[in-house]
């Protein structure tokens, strides 16, 4: 798909990848632009640099969502390309509260499914639509020091194949951003594991990059570290082995930790 004069949101715009996105999208001369982000000031500043519509709110609430969809079709008639792109991370493993794993569910998830609700109408109105789900190289491999961010990150790419293959013959396209490390604020570098990702990480501008060249191409998984493609085709045809290569990584992370 070609950006220019389409109709495009983006979540999470107001920082890293999201903002990151908008500052590449404007290149290509779109029709309109909503920028969206739970930091209403954030997304007020990167609006204003690429003369977006700033609107803030939280995608766990599926009536802000809606008002996204409504606002853009109000303003230029139609969504055609709808970026779920709100994300967070959260240390821990089968401890982390309750509470916690349903706030990474929502935000990770159900945002994509309120994503849907609201936009497909319109785009199976018109026959074409498009929608970029940002997962992560966790949804594909895992991320050994958030149990929670890895189960809903594979659940979001569950959730891109299923609109894919829903939808795709009624003209919606699908792309499932999955970035391994990336210089944002997420990058926690106490961590072990985030200073392992730091190592070859990308800056969100080259991610943005990635992703205009994925929907010209249509693809479905848009890979901007290309070892995770790598690591993730080695998975299914040898999934012991694979596992057992992680947690040699794991073994490797805690380490420095246990010496200390």
């Amino acid at each position: 798909m070609q950006l220019n004069d389409k109709v495009i949101i983006v979540t999470g715009a107001g920082h890293g990848i999201g903002r990151a996105l908008c500052q590449r999208f404007v290149q290509d001369q779109p029709r309109g632009l909503i920028v969206a982000d739970l930091d209403a000031a954030a997304a007020e500043s990167v609006a204003q640099e690429v003369s977006g519509v700033a609107i803030s709110g939280d995608v766990c609430d599926e009536s802000h969502i809606q008002r996204l969809v409504a606002e853009a079709e109000d303003r230029w008639g139609s969504v055609d390309l709808f970026c779920s792109n709100a994300g967070a991370t959260i240390k821990g493993g089968v401890n982390t509260p309750d509470a916690d794993w349903q706030r990474m569910w929502e935000l990770h998830v159900l945002s994509n499914v309120y994503a849907a609700r609201a936009a497909l109408p319109g785009m199976l109105a018109r026959g074409q639509g498009y929608f970029l789900q940002t997962s992560s190289a966790a949804g594909l491999l895992t991320e050994i020091g958030s149990a929670a961010y890895s189960v809903t990150k594979h659940a979001t790419v569950a959730f891109a194949e299923w609109l894919s293959v829903n939808y795709r013959r009624s003209g919606i396209r699908v792309s499932c951003l999955c970035p391994s490390g990336v210089q944002t604020d997420m990058l926690n570098l106490s961590d072990p594991v985030h200073q392992f990702l730091q190592s070859h990480a990308l800056s969100a501008s080259e991610v943005a990059e990635c992703v205009v060249r994925g929907i010209d191409r249509e693809e479905f998984l848009i890979l901007p570290h290309p070892e995770v493609g790598d690591f993730f085709a080695f998975k299914p045809l040898d999934y012991d082995r694979w596992l057992h290569q992680f947690s040699r990584i794991k073994e490797k992370l805690d380490r420095p930790r246990r010496a200390a």
